[in-house]
């Protein structure tokens, strides 16, 4: 990670070489990602996150809207990670990504307000800033589910663990169980979550802080 950030700072500084070396560094993330490598992932999200958000803000005027639409973006890459096409620098993609996707949810916007009367018909060629709702949403959507597939009692213990943030020893009191209990559902329910979820661990690990951990 540190090379990536002292290449950002420098990178207006980098002679001919210097850029080549960028690129092959750039060329290897990637294909890193295209086969499933958690680890570039996590560089990649970690070194552009915050500077894109940031960026995101400056089009919507609203934070929380401006972390949807980057968040939205990498699950995006992420999912489409086999066939991902980069033919610029990995920073201009990102950067152009993010401008089509608030020009989209700016647009959006406005037909919502053009419309306030009705919902708006979404057509088969909707835009993407729906599809950035649905990413958003389907991540949600697929952690319930795994919780609901939880035995009883495993799914109370982990709710009351990550959910309601109580301690082992809270929990083994207010459930009548001892604390060994309590850490071992907290185990079974880990394992099988992650199992259940293992398509989506890398963004739930950087997006859901402490969820499965």
């Amino acid at each position: 990670m540190r090379c990536h950030n002292l290449r950002s700072l420098k990178s207006v500084f980098c002679t001919e070489p210097e850029k080549k070396a960028v690129l092959a560094s750039e060329t290897n993330l990637l294909e890193a990602i295209r086969e499933g490598d958690e680890t570039a992932f996590e560089m990649i999200f970690k070194e552009y996150y915050q500077s894109l958000c940031r960026y995101a803000n400056s089009f919507l005027s609203d934070r929380e809207e401006a972390e949807e639409v980057v968040q939205a973006s990498f699950i995006g890459i992420w999912e489409k990670r086999n066939t991902l096409q980069i033919n610029t620098s990995l920073k201009a993609y990102l950067y152009q990504a993010i401008r089509n996707r608030c020009l989209n949810v700016i647009k959006h916007e406005k037909v919502k307000q053009q419309h306030a009367q009705h919902q708006v018909v979404m057509m088969p060629n909707h835009d993407e800033a729906t599809a950035d709702t649905v990413l958003s949403n389907e991540l949600e959507k697929k952690i319930y589910l795994a919780m609901q597939a939880l035995p009883e009692q495993c799914r109370l213990v982990f709710k009351l663990s990550r959910f309601e943030e109580l301690k082992y020893q809270e929990i083994a009191d207010q459930l009548n169980i001892s604390v060994k209990t309590v850490e071992n559902q907290i185990g079974k329910a880990l394992k099988i979550m992650r199992e259940q979820l293992r398509e989506y661990l890398p963004i739930i690990l950087l997006l859901f802080n402490g969820l499965l951990v």
